[in-house]
This record gives structure tokens, sequence and C-alpha cells, in this order.
């Protein structure tokens, strides 16, 4: 048996840590509370706690998100791996920005929840922060969500259910791994990273980005007011990737204008699986012509924390494209160029 792991709890809330009040759940429990409800899972190492937020992660926005990362960064050398308590509406979010705001940790950096309060009855949370433990001890570096026996990568999970513990998805990506009974199986195409790599943290980035999601009927006129106020505009686009540019129905020239004005444009799909590919078709393809940025198969909450990420780090088109289209810590998959 190695040496016995240290690490820190950083609370911000959420279901997990909530309780009935006079307006109705609210977080009330502080990252120390939350582990008396669970004494046996720190048996096989040392757990440190802080509580640096107390929110409904419906109020998590990104300065909070780099109050996380700058606890990690500035606790770092302290201990062998990092454990957020997060609430599960925003926690996709969380965990692609940590994934991007740090960089090539050789620590697990684990964001857990639940879907029911740690001290109600029948509660997921229990299982949830005991597998987080486990994983944040005994996992490889990077950042991870780990909810319902499930580990996924920081930038490939998206929540797909409201009420049922199996909450969380990876998309595009196969899990990472799955726990049972104090036991860590590994997906048989994971790969760990190196061992010695060194932490790489960023801690700016630009939230002026808007996300748009269309549907017939849509009016382009909207793209008027976002050139000014918006330095990047992430869109979800319909199939593979296409936008609408006939008629009085036409995205396309307005997207034009936003990419002339200097706003990056960055292009997903509302389709949860198997990605957008641009080039497929005509409606795609008349896109890129015009210089937007296609996400590829990343999920949406990793185009828009890239994005915000990328846009804190340069300015400049080129720059920002360089960043935003990298490959980083497996977020996205290039289509293969044919010989």
């Amino acid at each position: 048996m190695g040496a016995i792991k240290t690490i820190l709890l950083i609370g911000t809330g959420g279901t997990i840590a909530s309780a009935d009040g006079p307006l109705g759940l609210a977080p009330v429990y502080s990252p120390a509370q939350l582990l008396s409800f669970i004494p046996d899972a720190t048996k096989n190492c040392h757990i440190n706690t802080c509580q640096i937020l107390n929110l409904d992660s419906t109020n998590m926005q990104p300065e909070h998100w780099l109050k996380i990362a700058q606890t990690i960064a500035e606790n770092y050398g302290a201990y062998d791996g990092f454990l957020i308590t997060h609430g599960t509406d925003t926690m996709a979010y969380t965990a692609a920005a940590l994934s991007y705001i740090l960089q090539d940790s050789s620590k697990p950096l684990v964001l857990t929840g639940s879907q029911r309060p740690i001290d109600r009855e029948g509660t997921d949370a229990k299982q949830n922060l005991r597998d987080a433990i486990l994983f944040t001890c005994q996992g490889p570096g990077g950042v991870f969500l780990v909810f319902n026996g499930k580990v996924i990568n920081g930038n490939r999970a998206v929540k797909l259910r409201t009420k049922s513990d199996d909450a969380f998805a990876s998309i595009n990506y196969p899990p990472v791994a799955t726990i049972e009974k104090e036991h860590i199986a590994f997906h048989p195409t994971y790969t760990r990273p190196q061992i010695d790599r060194q932490l790489k943290y960023y801690p700016k980035l630009a939230t002026d980005v808007l996300l748009i999601k269309l549907m017939p009927g849509f009016q382009p006129s909207l793209f008027d007011h976002i050139a000014g106020s918006y330095r990047g505009v992430v869109i979800e686009s319909f199939g593979t990737g296409g936008v609408p540019f006939l008629g009085e129905s036409n995205v396309l020239v307005k997207i034009e204008e936003l990419t002339k004005a200097g706003v990056i444009v960055v292009i997903t799909t509302q389709v949860l699986m198997e990605g957008s590919n641009l080039s497929l078709y005509e409606i795609g393809r008349k896109a890129l012509q015009k210089g937007i940025l296609p996400a590829y198969d990343m999920t949406t909450e990793a185009a828009v924390t890239k994005l915000m990420w990328a846009l804190g780090q340069a300015s400049d088109y080129e720059s920002v494209r360089d960043l935003f289209l990298k490959p980083i810590a497996d977020d996205l998959t290039l289509p293969s160029i044919p010989s």
C-alpha cells in the first residue's frame, strides 16, 4: 500500500449540502459536516476542508470558476488531489471551465454532487461523495466529474436528467472509469496522462460570450445587437452544423457581419451525440467560408467555456482560432484528413 494521500475538499454549496428552509432547499452544510455523514470514507486518507462558496449552482458564475481554480492553484503543492462539492445544474460548465483554467494537472481535480440532499433518506450524496473521495485519492491527473458510479472527463460531461441518480453522461467520449464497491475500473481505451506534468494556470477569462440556440422562425435581426457587446458567440445550429441562409431567415449574412466586426463566432450543434461537420452540406460549407470556428464534437458547455478561455488569452482571430481548435484534455476530436 502506498503513502496515505492528503486531499482538500472544497465546498461550494449545491444540493448535496442543502437542507429544507422556509423557502425550500438551500445550501447549509459545510464540507466538514458533509464528511460527518460518511465517516468510513475517510479511513484511508487525510482530508482537509475549506468552504469558499455556498451557492445553489444556478447562481454559479465565471468569477466563481476562477475562485475555485485559484484555491486549487494556491494549494496545489500541499495536496495529492482536490475534490469540489458542487450543485448539479451548472456542474458541467464548471468542470469544463476548470479543464481550461487548470491544464496539465498531475493530480486529480474532481467534482461531485447529488440529486438529493445528503441528509435525506435514500440520498445519492453519500455514495457519490465516497466514490469521489476514492477517485481523488487513486485517480490520475486531470479534471473529472464523478457521479453515480461513473467518472467522466471534465469537458465531456452533460447533465441529462433532473431527478434520476444517473444525471450525467459522457458525450462523444467514453467514460474514463466506473466505480463499484471501492474498485475503480478504467475504460480499456483510457490512457493515463504523464505523472510529471507541470500545472498550467490561466487566471483570466473573457466573459463577454453569448450562447444562441437557433430554431425555425429565428429572427436574424437579433444579431444586430451583438457586435460591440460581445467578443464571442456560440451558435447551437441544426444537425451537423448548418444555419439558414434563405430569404428573411438568412442567419448566414448576419454571421458574416459579426465576423467582419471582429466577433469570434463558433458553430456547434443542438444534437448531443456525434458532433458537427460543417463540410458535409452546402449550408455548413457556406458558414465555414465566413470565418466561423467549428466546435466539432465538443459539448456546448466545453465550447462556451473554451471560447471564454481563448478570448482571455488572445484578441486576434488567428490566435483565438488556434487556441480554440487545439485539443485540450481530450475535449474534441478533429476530423481525419484524407491522404
